[in-house]
């Protein structure tokens, strides 16, 4: 069994629900699919937690890579403020744990399929529960049977028609740490042996997440926009800017 943790932007009480119900389920490998500990407030904590998971394949999200790349970052308070904070929290842009991270891979291979963090053109193009026209583009070309991603903290399952004539599973699991789809109990997806897909929800101790943000980050604006969300499962940003 594959669990498939996306997006959990260092919500370590969130993370914590997820492992034991998916391994109450049976998971034996792990899909680290990027955004791991930026924002939340255990940034430290939950990246050594998820790096206690055996056979796990790990992903570069956009926070990854903005970690060693600023001026990619969009000109929003949220995700400047969010990840200069959080770089300080892992030392800095020399730390060994930055560096690891902004050197992980795009993608890594599936079963049947590919795993990437928002799709193969680029980690800031998802995609969205409904279709939009031109997404096949996002394909960059490429036509894996399943295509499992994140980005967009918002569960998707369904195909897509590529170019090709052929059709792609587009299957996104939702995000662990900070779910934009109007329901806050962490979201997490399921590979089963026998191919099926599966989206789960946990609920956890939301109560506690938000006052890990003001203990850990004070009264940073950034901060309190991340407890907002939280609290409500809405994203406090345009959609377009999505963490």
């Amino acid at each position: 069994m594959l669990a498939l943790l996306y997006d959990v932007h260092g919500n370590l009480a969130a993370l914590d629900a997820v492992l034991a119900d998916a391994e109450a389920a049976g998971t034996d490998r792990w899909v680290v699919g990027g955004d791991v500990s930026a924002f939340g407030g255990w940034p430290v904590e939950t990246l050594a937690r998820l790096r206690e998971l055996p056979d796990a394949l790990w992903l570069r999200g956009n926070h990854e890579r903005w970690a060693l790349e600023p001026d990619a970052i969009p000109d929003v308070p949220l995700a400047v403020d969010g990840r200069a904070a959080w770089v300080d929290a892992l030392g800095g842009v020399d730390a060994p744990d930055v560096r690891a991270l902004h050197a992980l891979p795009a993608w890594q291979p599936l079963p049947a399929g590919e795993a990437w963090h928002g799709s193969p053109r680029s980690d800031m193009d998802g995609f969205l529960p409904d279709p939009v026209d031109g997404e096949a583009d996002l394909l960059e070309g490429r036509t894996p049977g399943l295509l499992v991603v994140g980005h967009t903290h918002r569960p998707v399952h369904r195909s897509l028609r590529r170019p090709d004539g052929g059709a792609t599973t587009i299957f996104n699991p939702g995000s662990v740490g900070l779910p934009f789809d109007g329901d806050p109990r962490a979201a997490y997806g399921l590979l089963h042996p026998d191919g099926r897909l599966e989206h789960r929800r946990v609920a956890y101790d939301v109560d506690r997440a938000v006052a890990r943000q003001r203990e850990r980050w004070g009264d940073a604006s950034w901060s309190r926009t991340v407890a907002r969300t939280l609290r409500d499962g809405h994203p406090a940003t345009d959609p377009e800017q999505d963490a």
